[in-house]
């Protein structure tokens, strides 16, 4: 039998039930649940490098509301925090690549 040891969606007892498959699943503490939120965003992120596509951009934003959930902050705090620095030091969308900064 594989093991995971991995932070997995909601629902995904509810369907190894469904397939009749024997599973041995456990429930987190907060803390725990904040690191397990961070290996799981570096997961999705590598995921969605090497195969870039809608859902995985998907599977990444659901582990940003998973920890937006954790840390008790919301979308609304998340927004403020990107638009206010979008203002004060632009997006990504130019496609600008900072080669190197010359000290005088």
């Amino acid at each position: 039998m594989p093991k995971y040891n991995k932070l997995v969606r909601d629902k995904i007892p509810d369907v190894l039930e469904s397939a009749g498959l024997d599973y041995t699943a456990y429930t987190v503490s907060n803390d725990e649940l904040k690191n397990y939120l961070g290996k799981k965003l570096t997961e999705e992120v590598t995921e969605f490098l090497e195969r870039p596509s809608l859902e995985e951009l998907a599977d990444i934003q659901e582990v940003m509301n998973g920890i937006l959930q954790a840390y008790c902050w919301t979308e609304t705090d998340l927004e403020h925090m990107a638009t206010s620095k979008r203002e004060e030091r632009g997006a990504f969308t130019k496609g600008i690549i900072l080669r190197e900064v010359v000290a005088e």
